[in-house]
């Protein structure tokens, strides 16, 4: 899975919008949407929020968890803990890019949202690429790592998969397993 297959299954998480325009609902093979009423919030998909705030149809209203004061407990939390915290959205990332680049005006402190996601991510990362190297250096040959997101296992999947691949020859090559003498 890539980084546009996880963005296309973020984009059919809901958020809500408050539409500029009335219509009956939507039938579609996902499920109903609607009915749309002009000025009344709307919770629909976000590949159609993004679509309709592109053609100044709806005012996107942000996630709950994209307050920028929980997103400062968030951020704290995640540096406190040894773990990886369960996060608001399996999709926070790809959430947050998305909404930032369509409806910028529709978020409060979009820039301190921002820079509050990335170093969220950042900080997950760091933990990540550090608990893979403790798994690594252990010899182990399973870990249990709870509360990653699908891009953040995506990030380092294809490392870990040929690390762990090259440590499995060179254990073969070690107890001289003639199958990997090539």
């Amino acid at each position: 899975m890539d980084a546009s297959e996880i963005e296309f299954l973020a984009e059919k998480e809901h958020v809500r919008v408050i539409p500029n325009f009335s219509q009956d609902k939507i039938y579609l093979i996902s499920g109903d949407l609607g009915p749309f009423s002009a000025g009344l919030p709307v919770s629909i998909p976000l590949w159609l929020a993004v679509n309709l705030k592109q053609r100044q149809k709806c005012r996107i209203l942000p996630p709950d968890w994209m307050d920028i004061d929980g997103l400062k407990d968030k951020k704290q939390e995640e540096a406190d803990s040894r773990f990886f915290t369960d996060m608001p959205s399996p999709f926070y990332m790809e959430i947050t890019q998305l909404l930032l680049q369509c409806a910028t005006d529709d978020i409060p402190g979009a820039d301190e949202v921002r820079t509050l996601i990335k170093d969220i991510w950042d900080l997950r990362l760091a933990k990540l690429r550090s608990s893979i190297d403790v798994f690594i250096k252990s010899g182990a040959s399973h870990a249990k790592l709870n509360h990653l997101t699908l891009l953040e296992m995506n990030t380092v999947r294809q490392f870990l998969t040929k690390a762990l691949d090259h440590m499995h020859r060179l254990k073969l090559c070690v107890s001289g397993d003639p199958a990997v003498q090539q």
